[in-house]
């Protein structure tokens, strides 16, 4: 398959122009840890107040938060996760699993996953739906998809 020059026909690109920065990510971790209120986010992250808004424009506007008005105070906006947004948690699971493995110190990972419905600490792990195998990267192969531009594919022949 032919490397892909435009990151805007890769995936992998597409969702680096949305979700590339770090402060994108922390503000979702702060989500996926329950965080709601503006206020909220930026006292948890530490981060400056136009950065903070123009990430969770960018956010809302991709549909990955909605943006409501809280129901118990008019005056204040409530951010909560879209479908969209709520799929993103494997991926922030998949940084935190790396994370853990290769930037802990000898103490260890800063945080524990517990699983509740069985009762054990998680450890994450990507499978394959089909037959349940956990994934590695040089057990899947690559070939051209429906979205793939087709002057790239004739290139490729």
């Amino acid at each position: 398959m032919k490397k892909n020059k435009d990151h805007r026909t890769c995936s992998v690109g597409r969702v680096l122009e949305i979700l590339g920065d770090r402060w994108t990510f922390m503000i979702l971790r702060e989500a996926f840890f329950g965080v709601r209120y503006y206020d909220q986010f930026q006292a948890n992250l530490g981060i400056a107040s136009n950065i903070l808004s123009d990430r969770l424009k960018s956010l809302v506007k991709n549909g990955i938060l909605n943006k409501k008005k809280d129901p118990e105070d008019a005056r204040r906006v409530v951010y909560r996760f879209s479908q969209k947004g709520v799929e993103l948690y494997s991926v922030t699971l998949a940084l935190m699993r790396w994370g853990d493995k290769w930037l802990s110190g000898e103490e260890g990972p800063p945080l524990r996953l517990h699983h509740k419905t069985c009762g054990h600490d998680l450890e994450p792990m990507m499978c394959c739906a089909h037959c349940r195998e956990e994934i590695r990267a040089f057990d899947v192969s690559y070939e051209s998809g429906p979205g793939q531009d087709k002057s790239e594919e004739e290139e490729a022949d």
